[in-house]
């Protein structure tokens, strides 16, 4: 899986200190992508209950560069708390998310949207992996998470029961 260098600076660290802990993050389905009512994809953001994030990101790729950097998402600093659910290339203003590549979903790429948790002993990842064609098939108000198709309600039910 790839990151941008400011997103894996930041998942480095977090996991170097798990490491020297004894514990590892796990991933979980705390994160997707709906199509809303025109088409356009939202990012999903499920932290278990009020727990706070950080390494909020997005990253695309070429599928066939899979060596390759992210070259289009984007990446926010510092963390977050609460729900969220955005248009997938625009994060809150109030986040500066720092920008790279086209700002829209490309032919031919592989996304992963990403935060973590990182707390000895409870720490998570949320992450989606997806493509552009499997968000371009979703229909309003399908979500794609955990690999596959699903409804919304299927989704906050799938982060719930996750936590």
């Amino acid at each position: 899986m790839r990151r941008t260098t400011g997103a894996a600076a930041v998942l480095g660290t977090a996991a170097g200190a798990l490491l020297l802990s004894g514990c590892a993050a796990v991933d979980l389905p705390l994160a997707g992508v709906r199509a809303g009512a025109d088409g356009t994809p939202y990012a999903l953001i499920r932290p278990c209950g009020d727990d706070r994030y950080q390494g909020l990101s997005l990253d695309g790729w070429a599928s066939a560069a899979q060596d390759g950097p992210a070259t289009t998402g984007w990446d926010v600093k510092g963390e977050r708390s609460g729900d969220a659910g955005f248009p997938l290339f625009s994060p809150p203003e109030r986040w500066r998310a720092r920008h790279r590549g086209a700002q829209k979903l490309l032919p031919g790429h592989h996304y992963t949207l990403s935060f973590g948790h990182y707390i000895t002993g409870d720490s998570y990842n949320g992450i989606a992996d997806f493509s552009a064609e499997d968000v371009e098939k979703l229909r309003p108000g399908q979500v794609w998470a955990d690999g596959r198709v699903m409804s919304l309600g299927e989704f906050e039910k799938l982060a719930e029961d996750s936590c």
